[in-house]
């Protein structure tokens, strides 16, 4: 049975007679609530804006009841009534003007964002041979602020996109904007008691050892030993290029701390002196005085998850690679600050997992997928049972050649998972450097839908699928 986009407009069902071939038929518009064919489940767009997207996948965009969600739009910052999807016409309404870096409070109805500053997608740079700029994301902004922002000077944010101006938070309920003092990103902390930056800094202690040079080795041979790069697919060799651009991270890390600032007092603290590009910083969402953060670098030669306490102590590496081309990366917090998910590969491109390290045990949670199941980003129900994965192109790490979908993976009672299929995205472009985009979807919190960016119709837009199916495929 066919399954025909509900917005779809009668004239794109209709044959034009013969007299009129070489006339132009008009475009059928993007559909914006349809069934998936494929897969059978419904399909709704969110945004109105044109390059609107979701917060990147680690962010929080829920409101603490689970009833409003927050998305970047052009003009600022989206929010979406959850209680009404599915039932009405999405509504999105631009809450705050201008605004960028949104990231929900964890405990109140605020919605933290930034106004001013240097604006845009930042990034840093350094000498030759120095880690190259990180790829950014709305919340956690990798550029220098200005001078009259509340940190340091020489400081920076780690992972993200916009830098600089001062931050404000919005309530839900009473529309009312205030300023936070002290504050010069929106990574805040759940009980609104810190905010951080990263810098370039030696210990000045002499107490952190600088590790030894590694050798340079270009990852075609790390990735595929043995080939040239003439028996290398495109996408293959696209990978090895990508990755021989990390590699610098590893090889010869500078040093790096974590400045942390209290927002009552401004009172700002550095602590955290480690050779590694520090990146990813993630609050936890339970425990106020938590970081998650990464080293980045080329995945298979670094060990990524690690976490430190705000006063500087219990700086702890979560998950320890234990053979050669190892990943784990694209870590991110349980809603209950109890464990800390990752993406695990053993070894890379070759066996992977939903992987997760419980924060008071140490043990490990592993949950097995086949390759076409590989996700660039997953994602967590708030009560575990659920996770989602935003599927990849062959060019990445998985080199998967049926793996462009929003899946959906169910825990069942004998520790595997159980994988559907959500919503064919054959024609999304997941390449970033050119032209693409990353999903990083999440789960609504009553785990109805799930929500994600997407440019299969050539423009992004915010989309919410929804988890019930509504029709066999």
């Amino acid at each position: 049975m066919l399954h025909l986009p509900r917005s779809c407009h009668l004239f794109a069902l209709i044959a034009l007679p013969a007299f009129a071939a070489d006339v132009s038929a008009p475009t059928p518009a993007a559909p914006t609530d349809w069934i998936d064919p494929d897969t059978g489940h419904r399909v709704i767009q969110l945004s109105r804006e044109p390059g609107s997207s979701t917060l990147y996948f680690h962010d929080n965009a829920y409101s603490p009841q689970g009833d409003k969600l927050i998305f970047s739009a052009p003009s600022g910052i989206g929010l979406i009534d959850l209680t009404k999807l599915g039932v009405e016409a999405p509504q999105p309404e631009v809450v705050a003007p201008g605004g960028r870096g949104g990231y929900m409070a964890r405990r109140t109805r605020e919605i933290y964002f930034s106004r001013g500053g240097a604006g845009g997608r930042g990034g840093r740079s350094g000498p030759p041979g120095q880690p190259p700029a990180a790829n950014p994301t709305p919340a956690n902004p990798t550029v220098t602020p200005p001078a009259t922002a509340a940190v340091p000077p020489g400081a920076r944010g780690g992972r993200g996109g916009f830098g600089g101006g001062e931050v404000f938070a919005y309530d839900l309920d009473t529309k009312a904007t205030r300023k936070i003092p002290h504050a010069a990103r929106t990574l805040i902390n759940c009980d609104e008691t810190f905010t951080l930056a990263t810098t370039v800094a030696e210990d000045p202690t002499g107490r952190t050892p600088r590790p030894p040079i590694r050798p340079l080795i270009p990852q075609l041979q790390r990735m595929f030993p043995g080939k040239k790069p003439e028996e290398l697919t495109p996408d293959q060799l696209y990978a090895a290029n990508k990755e021989d651009g990390l590699a610098s991270r590893a090889i010869n890390p500078r040093s790096e701390a974590i400045i942390f600032t209290q927002l009552k007092t401004g009172e700002a603290k550095t602590v955290g002196y480690q050779y590694g590009s520090i990146n990813h910083m993630q609050f936890s969402p339970t425990d106020p005085t938590l970081l998650l953060f990464c080293h980045e670098g080329t995945w298979h030669e670094v060990d990524r998850v690690w976490t430190i306490r705000t006063d500087g102590s219990e700086l702890t590496l979560r998950h320890r690679r234990t053979m050669d081309m190892e990943i784990a990366g694209h870590e991110f917090w349980s809603h209950d600050g109890q464990t800390i998910w990752f993406d695990l590969q053993t070894p890379r491109s070759q066996q992977f997992w939903i992987a997760g390290v419980n924060l008071a045990t140490g043990k490990e949670t592993r949950y097995p997928i086949e390759r076409d199941w590989w996700s660039v980003h997953y994602n967590v129900s708030r009560d575990n049972r659920l996770f989602m994965g935003d599927g990849g192109d062959p060019t990445q790490v998985a080199f998967a050649i049926n793996g462009q979908w929003i899946n959906l993976f169910r825990v069942q009672p004998d520790g595997s998972i159980a994988r559907e299929k959500l919503v064919n995205l054959a024609k999304h472009s997941y390449v970033t450097g050119r032209g693409g985009i990353e999903p990083n979807g999440s789960i609504t919190p009553d785990n109805k839908w799930v929500v994600f960016s997407g440019n299969m119709f050539g423009v992004r837009h915010v989309y919410a699928v929804e988890i019930a199916r509504a029709k066999s495929p």
